[in-house]
């Protein structure tokens, strides 16, 4: 099984302005509601490559019933920790250019964080748990890395998807995948791109620290794949761009399901690329016909 943790999901309120003007009145030209946070995202695309998951998190009021209620009719299975607090809503503004206003997230007391790492601790040596995004302010510090000691002692592997210290601190304990994207990846090390030539070291550093597969995405130049036996760049798929929401989530998702089946990194990577380009083409998260549409059209080299 491939489990998703998502300690701060939210609804994702998609509003379109033509024209938007500060300090005045709008009006919508179009509006919808999604299931939004990292670990949600990831679990909502295994399914659409036919691989389970069963999705871990915080939710909480009218708000966290939305989200279950959502991932129940996908068939997604879940089992969420019910929190006091209202789940939060995070507001993306499409306008002339996109404008996102996030949410803080609910505050997370001591004994429903013990909940969560109780459901987490069902886990087996067999299983996957991907761990994604931001944590609730009121999260205590090193709480990913609580998670990790978790999974560790199950002998389980996991992915990790965050930025910072979170991410730098599980590199020792050897997860299966992460993914900064150059930006995050150059905040990381406090150095600048100019060239994709400039990212390779500072890859090869992450498998150095402990990190078993790195992908590096790099938006309209592609993707990058680290591991032990060599460094492979992708191709970069051609269709109107649509949605910069879900993307890295659904790159993770093809990746974790294809290679939790084949244990192969470069098919895996194949399919990642596939499922990312494909949420990029879309309004919401990408479909099955289209990921299948574009599996065929991703060319991975071998660059090292």
């Amino acid at each position: 099984m491939i489990y998703t943790v998502t300690l701060n999901p939210s609804i994702d309120y998609i509003v379109h302005v033509e024209g938007l003007k500060l300090g005045d009145l709008n009006r919508m030209t179009n509006d919808f509601k999604l299931p939004g946070g990292k670990g949600i995202n990831v679990s909502r695309i295994l399914k659409r490559i036919q691989a389970e998951s069963t999705a871990l998190g915080f939710l909480g009021g009218f708000t966290g019933n939305f989200i279950s209620d959502w991932l129940t009719k996908e068939q997604i299975q879940t089992n969420f920790t019910m929190v006091q607090e209202d789940t939060r809503i995070n507001i993306k503004l499409k306008s002339e250019t996109e404008t996102e206003i996030n949410g803080l997230g609910p505050a997370i007391s001591n004994e429903e964080m013990q909940d969560l790492k109780q459901a987490l601790s069902a886990i087996s040596s067999d299983d996957v748990v991907v761990l994604s995004g931001s944590t609730p302010a009121t999260l205590r510090t090193g709480f990913y890395e609580e998670l990790i000691q978790i999974i560790k002692d199950k002998e389980a592997d996991f992915v990790i998807d965050t930025t910072g210290k979170d991410l730098l601190n599980a590199l020792p304990q050897k997860p299966l995948l992460i993914k900064p994207n150059n930006h995050e990846l150059a905040e990381l090390f406090g150095v600048e791109f100019q060239t994709m030539e400039d990212i390779l070291p500072f890859g090869e550093r992450l498998l150095e620290d402990g990190a078993q597969h790195v992908i590096i995405s790099m938006a309209g130049d592609g993707a990058l794949l680290f591991t032990k036996n060599g460094i492979y760049r992708s191709n970069v798929l051609k269709r109107p761009l649509k949605n910069s929401v879900g993307a890295g989530d659904s790159m993770i998702a093809g990746f974790v399901g294809t290679f939790a089946k084949n244990n192969d990194p470069i098919e895996a990577f194949k399919w990642g690329v596939a499922c990312g380009s494909a949420t990029a083409f879309s309004d919401d998260l990408a479909s099955t016909d289209l990921i299948n549409e574009l599996i065929s059209e991703v060319e991975i080299e071998k660059i090292k």
